[in-house]
């Protein structure tokens, strides 16, 4: 046990180790990493990089697990949707994206030495992360997109729509960080 410790400390002093997995990548690596999967992501399935549609079929397999239909409603009511929902979770290449996205930022927390549990200081934080996400999951399907899908895949396919999201989100980050000051800190 303590020969793997030691050769775990001495892997982790290691300039390779600290340039990949300690240090912060600059701002132009992510773009161009970020730029890279974008390509491989439309390539491969023909597809712009997304993520948010994932969750709301998730939410679909985990409803219809309990029972539930999602035949009649009008976001699922798409040969697309229906087919997608029919092939499975195993079958769609959107939800190893966004299970590889989950597991590769623990890991990378977890490789810098950065993964915490933080104490909750008062229930406003708790009220203002539920409000935020329930606005921001909203928000991500009434614009058919998130951050991902909408701005960086708008805007790497050339679509207006990817500019126009860019504008909204601008806006409603200023909007959102005032009311955030304001009245949850």
């Amino acid at each position: 046990m303590e020969g793997s410790k030691k050769f775990f400390d001495k892997i982790t002093q290691t300039e390779f180790y600290q340039m990949w997995f300690k240090n912060a990548y600059s701002y132009v690596t992510g773009a161009v990493l970020l730029s890279i999967l974008q390509i491989a992501t439309l390539a491969s399935t023909g597809e712009p990089w997304g993520v948010s549609g994932v969750f709301a079929n998730w939410g679909a397999w985990i409803y219809e697990a309990f029972g539930g239909s999602v035949d009649k409603w009008y976001y699922f009511s798409s040969q697309g949707a229906q087919n997608t929902l029919n092939s499975g979770i195993l079958n769609d290449p959107g939800s190893y994206r966004n299970m590889g996205i989950i597991v590769g930022a623990l890991l990378a927390t977890l490789f810098a030495s950065q993964f915490k549990i933080k104490k909750i200081k008062n229930k406003k934080q708790i009220v203002a992360a539920t409000i935020g996400g329930l606005l921001m999951g909203y928000g991500a399907r009434l614009s058919f997109g998130c951050n991902i899908g909408a701005l960086y895949g708008g805007i790497a396919s050339l679509s207006l729509s990817g500019w126009v999201f860019a504008v909204f989100m601008f806006v409603g980050a200023v909007a959102g960080s005032k009311l955030l000051v304001k009245y949850f800190m």
